[in-house]
Parts: C-alpha cells; structure tokens; sequence
C-alpha cells in the first residue's frame, strides 16, 4: 500500500510543496513566537521528518528567519505566506496544517499552553511548554480552559 501525499501552497501558489505518509505529531502550539509569526492566537502545526516534505515548485522564492537556533522559519518571498518552520535540532519540519488544506488534521495535544492567549476548552493535553522528548518539562497545565 503506497502512502498517501497531500499538495499544499503558499498563499499566491507560487511555492508549493507536498507531505507524504503522516506526521511525527499534530496538534497546537500557543507560544509567543508562534502567535508573532503566525498573527494569530495559536498555530496549528503538522511536524514531519525532512524526507517526508518536498517543495515541488518555487524553491527560489522561499526565504527564510531564524531567529534562534530551534527555529528557521520560511515564507514565500512573492506573497509573504508562510509555509514552514525547519526544526533542525529535532530533526523535524513543521509545515502549517493551513498550507495542506486537504491533510485531515487531527491534533493531539496543546504545546506551549503556559503561554496561550486563547484559552481552549477540549479535551487534549495541554502542555505547559513541551513534551519531555524534545527538552520541555512534560508537564501538563493544569488550569481551566
């Protein structure tokens, strides 16, 4: 049985790139870096081993910021749309659940949760920073919402 692979684009459809087979992990991430990126309260992320992500058309339009070493995050350089963040550390890609409209999204936890701005009501874990495995505390939120 061949693995599924989902297309996504950058906001003018110039960078546009494909994932196949499935994620490391999905789910919400409330960081203040996040949110400044994003423009939004919370971003929802899909992390994927590198060799699970190809850009397909537009390589030359993408740039790139990183601000800290975890961290390269990458957006088309025509329409200003974000498309992912190369997590190298951790050897992990994490392309937007936004840019693959057609991937069936289905997070399993709140990372970063000590920092939301949005308080959520469901019923995933919510994450005061991050899981154990990737340096973070592992520890779970403990409050309302």
């Amino acid at each position: 049985m061949s693995e599924q692979t989902y297309r996504g684009s950058c906001f003018c459809g110039g960078v546009q790139l494909t994932v196949t087979g499935q994620p490391e992990a999905m789910g919400y991430c409330h960081c203040t870096s996040c949110r400044t990126w994003s423009g939004g309260p919370v971003n929802a992320f899909t992390l994927w081993k590198p060799r699970a992500v190809k850009v397909v058309a537009g390589v030359e339009l993408i740039e790139s910021f990183q601000k800290t070493a975890l961290s390269a995050r990458k957006w088309c350089s025509r329409c200003g749309g974000h498309l992912f963040v190369v997590h190298e550390p951790w050897q992990l890609i994490d392309v937007f659940a936004a840019v693959i409209p057609t991937f069936p999204f289905d997070p399993g936890l709140h990372v970063n949760y000590a920092e939301a701005r949005l308080p959520v009501s469901d019923s995933l874990p919510k994450l005061h920073d991050l899981p154990s495995a990737m340096g973070g505390s592992g520890e779970l939120v403990t409050r309302a919402g």
